[in-house]
């Protein structure tokens, strides 16, 4: 495959601010051959300036090879649109601009507009899930053939050893609106019993809803319970599921949920909302609940910690899903079969 010039946010490797999209994008890097990596800070989708991202692409010589990702691409018609003209570009959708929790409507309106001009113009649009090709290609009129799906891969890792099996609980998210910690916090003060809920993610996002967490977490009194770890890494992480008997992800909406296999791989259950085919995804090694529904969590929660024989069946369904998950070096495979084809 010839050079790909690949063009990412400038926090992909910011220990601070850990995401899905930004681990997703630094192991592509590593896995595909002939990278030229360009990190671009700025305020992604709307930066106070565009020179960065045009003279990235101005850079490029014609013809090349471009994957851009879409929080830097999407938002940015102008700059992107009459680069496709010459380079062979791709853009690699997380989730759709508009989609992201709490816009205002007009901004996400603009940014839908903005986002629907560059996928138009650009040669391939990659997603990381089939719901989010089917959804992504609905919601913008874009053909078919034009959207690949390359989902993450997932690392080998031991088998967690839980604590007592029941009660250690884990939340592995940036903790933001769509994220749901609000939703965990209010289904956990309903649930009854001795348990502990470790909430790690960081927290520079949205200090606003942070702070709506913190206080939920006060006035149900559950400062000793809820545990906001903030962003792990590292050991500090492989510790944090090594401990989980539960992973809880309790988003509002996802375009595939990282966490989920990274859960999995481990042989932990997880409890999770149903969007993205999240619930393909665990294929019966979890509980699965409608999203943004405190009530839905909470039930889900007393199934786990009230049915023995359920945690058991869950435990062994999640073993036997780990067997089955793709390694990274099967998403860079991907990933350079579409890029080949441009």
């Amino acid at each position: 495959m010839t050079a790909v010039h690949v063009v990412l946010p400038g926090d992909v490797d910011d220990a601070t601010v850990p995401s899905g999209g930004n681990r997703y994008d630094r192991r592509l890097c590593e896995g595909l051959p002939g990278v030229h990596e360009t990190a671009l800070p700025g305020s992604w989708p709307r930066p106070a300036s565009t020179a960065g991202l045009a003279a990235a692409l101005a850079a490029v010589p014609d013809g090349g090879v471009v994957l851009l990702d879409g929080i830097v691409a999407c938002g940015l018609p102008e700059v992107v649109v009459p680069q496709a003209q010459r380079l062979r570009i791709a853009v690699l959708v997380h989730l759709p601009l508009a989609e992201e929790t709490g816009l205002e409507p007009g901004v996400a309106a603009d940014l839908d507009r903005r986002e629907r001009e560059t996928l138009h113009a650009v040669a391939a649009v990659v997603v990381t899930s089939q719901w989010t090709a089917r959804h992504l290609t609905e919601k913008h009129g874009l053909s078919p053939e034009k959207v690949h799906v390359v989902e993450p891969g997932v690392d080998p890792a031991p088998l967690a050893r839980g604590t007592d099996g029941v009660s250690h609980l884990l939340c592995v998210a940036s903790v933001t609106p769509r994220k749901g910690q609000d939703l965990l916090v209010e289904a956990l003060a309903s649930v009854e019993g001795s348990w502990r809920c470790v909430f790690a993610g960081p927290f520079r996002r949205d200090p606003v809803y942070v702070a709506r967490v913190r206080e939920l977490i006060a006035t149900h009194g559950l400062g000793e319970q809820c545990i906001l770890a903030g962003p792990l890494t590292g050991q500090a992480l492989e510790d944090a599921y090594d401990a989980a008997d539960l992973v809880v992800l309790p988003s509002r909406a996802e375009t595939y949920g990282m966490v989920v296999t990274e859960a999995l791989a481990r042989g932990v259950p997880v409890l999770a909302t149903d969007v993205a085919g999240i619930a393909e995804t665990l294929a019966g090694a979890g509980i699965v609940v409608p999203p943004g529904d405190a009530g839905a969590l909470a039930d889900g929660l007393r199934t786990w910690f009230g049915d023995a024989g359920k945690r058991q069946s869950l435990r062994d369904a999640a073993r036997v899903r780990r067997g089955m998950l793709a390694p990274w070096t099967e998403t860079s495979r991907r990933m350079a079969a579409v890029l080949a084809r441009l």
